[in-house]
């Protein structure tokens, strides 16, 4: 689903910027013919402006003594072409107006009036190109496309065409010779001029006139416009022009009728009117979705500087209360409790950085039934204070809820079993509970392996947002989640909610969002570290992630009634549920847009602006990672991967949100997707792992 939404996206930005993009803005009497004319017959060159370019000899022709073909250019256009016929009609004037496809698809109801009004209709191309320098196949395509606008819109076709930017016959170069004989074998005569009123340079309106007035009683076919910008100084020429040709005995008509054509019209077949309608809908359309991406993109812009903003100012203040206490010291014993499915690979790495604290704990290893001798590995230890309980594979909140029942003291903390502490990280992490108002404690985990790409991505990743974003989320009163890579609780509220529960893939979440709900208040300790291991391939990572989010999905539909409570649960479900909802779904969601407006941009529009904006969002989060990583005590260095990040790491998270809100909404439950584990971490350990 997600791939054919991005194609029909990717369709109507390529139909959008074709229409809109791809057409030439200067005025045809703007931009001068180059080039030879050798191959341009002499009879072309000294003939009239309606050229039949065919195979045989060509022919030309011009207007009758005393006959003026007006002629108008580029509409139609919805402020001036209908002053324009207002004023033909009181004139009793019929002229032949050339219309670009694309104007007659944002506005056929004008194209139908001239029609309707007894006017000529003709085709100025699709997109306003230049005939004469384009390729073959978008020449064909530029004059199909105008056929079929016309006759989705007007339910007429017709041969005559006058190619943007030409002028008079003597200006045809061979360019423009072999552009028209190749218009011509599509059967289209071709409509030149032979006075230009110039009005395209906006002179003002007597020079206008002047420049309209015959110098002879020769027939002209005047080339006028009713779009491309102010035309005011059209109309008010046109309303003297008229009076003044006809009290000099010119008469007005149509290009056909001028030179004693038949009707170049003809009535289109049911099919061709179907498909017209198909692509003057399918262009509104694409207005439409890019419309509704530029609001996207100021939302995502809008959100994403937002939440830089708040989260920069939430770590300021955060900084400030690092020497703030909690209470006295607190050093009573704790229970760590490892929940362990085949964590054979780093078991014992975790257990030895656990049992080296430097504050009085037990260790509780509850075996979720593993087959690759977890339990035997912890068991062969023989460390003192370690206990292991087997039980048969039920998941990890029913391992935790078993090494909660097993646990002596009333302080718990809970570690992962790919995890390593510093010797100073269970202490660090208690000293919260000083305050008996906290119920639970998040600490600070950091990325372990993160030599590679992907590891340095992750490590970014950890710094600059989990961390971030645990400063705000602590200040405003509204944790989501304890990581279980490194988490504390007291067991009164852990009991007091009935334990965790297994309904979510996210129980870390989950369960921290139930304490807030209990009114129970959950901090951050950033000096509590622990070392986790971080996925190593793609692979691992995406269902790593998947699992998360789609968890934490569950958990915010599960709590939603937060949002209506007051107190402590009233906190977190107006703050931090919201935030959530804007920077994790919603700002994700938006991401795939920013790309493919991104790519549209630099085929469209000016690639040097496009750059400098992606430019400016890469240096913002350049800057906060700076920021972030010095409030970490970390090295920069990883920084440098940043903006590669942009291109693949990126691209990787907003996917996963997006199949997890698609999965949810689907219905689907995801089954549980364990992480493969590597054993990169080594304990006891010291800062030289960063």
């Amino acid at each position: 689903m997600l791939t054919m939404l991005l194609v029909c996206l990717a369709s109507m930005l390529l139909l959008n910027g074709y229409t809109h993009h791809m057409f030439g803005t200067a005025p045809d009497g703007a931009v001068q013919p180059t080039g030879g004319s050798g191959s341009v017959p002499r009879q072309i060159v000294t003939g009239g402006p309606v050229i039949d370019a065919g195979d045989g000899t060509p022919r030309s022709v011009s207007p009758k003594a005393r006959t003026i073909a007006l002629t108008f250019d580029d509409g139609p256009d919805p402020v001036w072409t209908p002053r324009i016929l207002d004023l033909l009609r009181e004139q009793h004037v019929h002229a032949t107006f050339f219309v670009v496809g694309t104007a007659v698809a944002a506005h056929p109801d004008l194209a139908r009036r001239i029609v309707a009004e007894g006017h000529q209709i003709a085709v100025h191309s699709f997109t306003h190109a230049n005939l004469s320098t384009v390729s073959s196949w978008r020449r064909s395509l530029e004059l199909k496309q105008s056929q079929l606008i016309l006759a989705g819109a007007t339910g007429v076709s017709t041969t005559l065409l006058r190619p943007p930017y030409s002028s008079e016959p003597n200006a045809l170069t061979d360019r423009d010779w072999k552009a028209l004989q190749e218009t011509r074998e599509a059967g289209y005569l071709a409509v030149l001029t032979s006075q230009d009123s110039e009005d395209w340079r906006k002179p003002g309106t007597e020079q206008v006139i002047a420049n309209s007035m015959p110098r002879s009683t020769a027939g002209q076919v005047l080339l006028m416009h009713d779009a491309g910008g102010d035309r005011s100084q059209t109309v008010a020429a046109l309303s003297k022009l008229l009076p003044r040709l006809k009290a000099r005995g010119f008469r007005f008509a149509t290009v056909s009728d001028s030179v004693g054509l038949p009707d170049p019209t003809r009535k289109a077949s049911v099919l061709d009117r179907s498909r017209g309608l198909a692509v003057i809908w399918a262009m509104r359309i694409s207005d439409a979705v890019m419309t509704l991406i530029g609001w996207l993109l100021y939302a995502a812009g809008a959100l994403s500087v937002l939440r830089a903003i708040t989260t920069v100012i939430a770590a300021r203040r955060h900084v400030k209360m690092r020497n703030w206490s909690y209470g006295p010291p607190v050093t009573e014993p704790v229970s760590v409790i490892v929940p362990a499915y085949n964590e054979s690979a780093g078991i014992e790495a975790a257990i030895r950085s656990l049992v080296a604290s430097d504050h009085p704990l037990e260790v509780i290893v509850v075996d979720d039934g593993s087959t690759d001798g977890t339990a035997d590995i912890v068991e062969a230890l023989h460390i003192p204070g370690v206990r292991v309980i087997r039980q048969a594979n039920a998941g990890k909140p029913i391992a935790l809820n078993t090494g909660l029942r097993a646990a002596r003291f009333e302080l718990i903390v809970m570690v992962d079993g790919d995890t390593v502490f510093e010797p100073d990280t269970v202490r660090n992490l208690i000293q919260p509970f000083a305050h008996p108002s906290v119920g639970a404690v998040s600490g600070n985990a950091k990325v372990g392996n993160r030599r590679g790409l992907l590891g340095r991505w992750q490590h970014i990743e950890y710094v600059i947002g989990f961390n971030l974003d645990r400063r705000l989320f602590d200040l405003a009163e509204c944790m989501p989640t304890v990581p279980g890579a490194v988490g504390a609780f007291r067991r009164t509220a852990l009991e007091r909610i009935g334990g965790l529960s297994d309904v979510t893939l996210a129980e870390d979440t989950d369960l921290t969002m139930a304490l807030c709900r209990d009114g129970w208040r959950v901090v951050y300790e950033e000096s509590a570290v622990a070392w986790t291991e971080a996925p190593a391939s793609l692979g691992a990572l995406w269902r790593q992630r998947y699992r998360w989010c789609y968890g934490t999905l569950q958990a915010m539909w599960k709590h939603r009634g937060a949002m209506v409570q007051g107190g402590r649960a009233g906190k977190f479900g107006r703050r931090g549920l919201t935030y959530l909802m804007l920077f994790q779904v919603l700002l994700p969601l938006l991401a795939p847009v920013v790309d493919v407006f991104a790519i549209y941009g630099l085929v469209f529009l000016d690639p040097v602006r496009v750059l400098a904006v992606w430019g400016g969002f890469v240096l913002l989060q350049v800057a906060m990672g700076f920021y972030a990583f010095r409030l970490d005590g970390e090295r920069a260095g990883p920084l440098w991967t940043l903006p590669l990040q942009q291109f693949v790491y990126r691209q990787l998270m907003y996917l996963v949100v997006i199949q997890s809100v698609f999965t949810a909404l689907a219905g689907t439950r995801l089954r549980w997707q364990r992480m493969e584990r590597y054993g990169s971490l080594q304990a006891p350990v010291g800062s030289d792992v960063r």
